[in-house]
């Protein structure tokens, strides 16, 4: 598995930062926050960065979509230029079909991110309503925490959307819906890995650590640790 960081974890950094700690705690893959890296910040200067540390970009978001032609194009083309697989999203209903043919123009899969209870997208089965009639390029980012949070049940949205399902936010929460440690709450974390794993889904795996933001990496060193007794040893 690919397995990364979504740089919102450590929001509190520079984006530079953020890649010399993730480099530490042994991770090579990572979904950047667009704080950390905005689509009209210096692509080369960013990537020589990259390069320079060893860390792959694969996603960049949560990107709010709308039904704007230029402003749309110009966010493609700083995923293609930028040499991402991802860009995950929170589109306008509108703006799809414009997205759809931009997905399958420039080859550059656009993931929704599900985001909370109480959000246009919050459920997995919306989404793939919307999605299913588009090209495969345009699914899902499978927020754990938030779908959980939202009453849905995530090995259920994998087995749903399949192919479609292009990133996932490793996350967990506890019975209360609060973000903790991975393996400490209500998340089936080892099933969605599983079911991942079982069906072949090659797919960036990212871990955002929400607690703590001014202390995230004990908390994110302890999911890794979880992660690992799971045996995803493999960055």
């Amino acid at each position: 598995m690919r397995l990364g960081i979504q740089s919102y974890s450590l929001r509190k950094m520079s984006y530079k930062n953020v890649l010399e700690t993730i480099k530490q705690l042994g991770i090579f893959y990572v979904e950047a926050y667009p704080k950390h890296f905005p689509p009209n910040d210096s692509i080369k200067e960013v990537l020589k960065l990259h390069k320079d540390l060893g860390i792959k970009i694969v996603a960049h978001g949560v990107n709010h979509m709308k039904n704007n032609e230029k402003e749309l194009r110009n966010l493609f083309d700083f995923a293609s230029n930028a040499e991402l697989e991802v860009l995950t999203a929170d589109p306008d209903e509108d703006a799809l079909n414009l997205i759809n043919d931009l997905a399958k123009e420039y080859n550059v899969k656009v993931a929704i991110h599900n985001h909370g209870p109480n959000h246009r997208w919050g459920s997995f089965k919306r989404i793939n309503e919307f999605v299913n009639k588009l090209d495969y390029r345009v699914g899902m980012c499978l927020d754990l925490a938030h779908l959980v949070r939202y009453g849905e049940n995530p090995i259920e949205a994998i087995e749903a959307l399949s192919n479609r399902i292009h990133d996932v936010h490793l996350k967990d929460v506890d019975k209360n819906g609060n973000d903790v440690i991975l393996g400490t709450g209500v998340v089936d974390v080892k099933g969605v890995l599983s079911k991942i794993k079982q069906m072949k889904i090659d797919i960036p795996i990212m871990i955002e650590y929400e607690p703590d933001p001014d202390n995230p990496i004990p908390g994110i060193k302890k999911s890794l640790e979880y992660l690992k007794k799971l045996g995803i040893n493999e960055p």
